[in-house]
């Protein structure tokens, strides 16, 4: 991952950011944009990398997931993607 054309790190910190804040579901929206916020700042690049292949995945997965209606599969299911599944957001939030 960490080769001479890779992104700087503070440049691949501001794109996450933008893309947990756009996803283009609301509730995707508010629920990556305050986990993002929460996090990607103290992210290792290792994480990084890693929260870059959840904003890989589908809106609906995500959300059933993060909501407890469904369980990740275990060839997606990551450190930060559990991470993500325990950060709590109120319905209220929503």
């Amino acid at each position: 991952m960490n080769t001479h054309h890779s992104e700087p790190v503070d440049d691949l910190r501001r794109r996450l950011m933008y893309q947990s804040d756009h996803r283009g579901t609301k509730e995707m929206d508010i629920i990556l944009g305050r986990f993002a916020r929460a996090y990607v700042q103290g992210f290792t690049e290792s994480e990084l990398a890693d929260y870059a292949g959840v904003l890989q995945l589908n809106d609906v997965d995500l959300y059933n997931w993060v909501t407890g209606q469904a369980t990740p599969p275990a060839n997606v299911m990551t450190p930060v993607l559990q991470k993500l599944i325990d950060h709590k957001v109120s319905s209220a939030d929503l």
